[in-house]
């Protein structure tokens, strides 16, 4: 069995649209810079209201990636 070792980073993701492209918006900007994202947990979910309705969501999620030097690699 591989023992695996991992960074964690803490992301905020934004959207006007919803909280799962909130999401969506951290990681996959993250994982333009960041090699072996493997998961992600949410943290805090708000937003801001403008005029009586949600105007964003804002996520913030902590994500993991693997090191280099694992033993799967």
């Amino acid at each position: 069995m591989a023992n695996h070792v991992y960074k964690v980073i803490e992301l905020v993701g934004t959207s006007d649209e919803s909280i799962t492209k909130a999401i969506g918006s951290a990681v996959e900007t993250a994982g333009k810079s960041v090699r072996r994202l493997g998961w992600f947990e949410v943290i805090q979910i708000r937003g801001s209201i403008e005029q009586g309705k949600v105007d964003e969501y804002q996520v913030t999620i902590k994500a993991g990636f693997t090191l280099d030097g694992n033993d799967d690699e």
